[in-house]
């Protein structure tokens, strides 16, 4: 099934709203960074991406209609190219109010260090 929409926008630009009307309105699901959480075993394809190694997108996003969030948006024009009838869709937010939501979400996780806003983190699950 090839993409109808590439996501292009970094998260925290309502990446999971986004996710949510695409699933409604395309009728399949939407790859988001959720995804990859749950689907670990594609973590080796996306490794291979980020190295710069040769990659079938059509295998990794199998039965998925869009992907938005990461890690799909840091490949958004490899993405197009290999969907190019998808649309690519940028999600945007003014920058000090999204370094403010990443600062207070994904950076500590990604620091190792415990947030507020996220329980389960701060309780040492993830």
């Amino acid at each position: 099934m090839a993409l109808k929409v590439v996501g292009a926008g970094l998260g925290r630009t309502g990446t999971n709203s986004l996710k949510l009307a695409l699933e409604a309105l395309l009728g399949g699901p939407c790859y988001h960074m959720f995804e990859l959480a749950a689907h670990q075993e594609r973590l080796p394809d996306w490794e291979r991406a980020v190295a710069g190694g040769d990659v079938d997108w059509d295998a990794i996003l199998d039965g998925y209609v869009a992907t938005v969030d990461w890690p799909g948006c840091a490949f958004w024009r490899e993405l197009h190219a290999a969907n190019p009838d998808a649309m690519v869709l940028l999600s945007v937010r003014d920058p000090d109010g999204w370094w403010a939501s990443m600062e207070s979400t994904i950076v500590p996780i990604l620091s190792g260090r415990p947030s507020r806003a996220t329980p389960t983190a701060a309780a040492g699950r993830r």
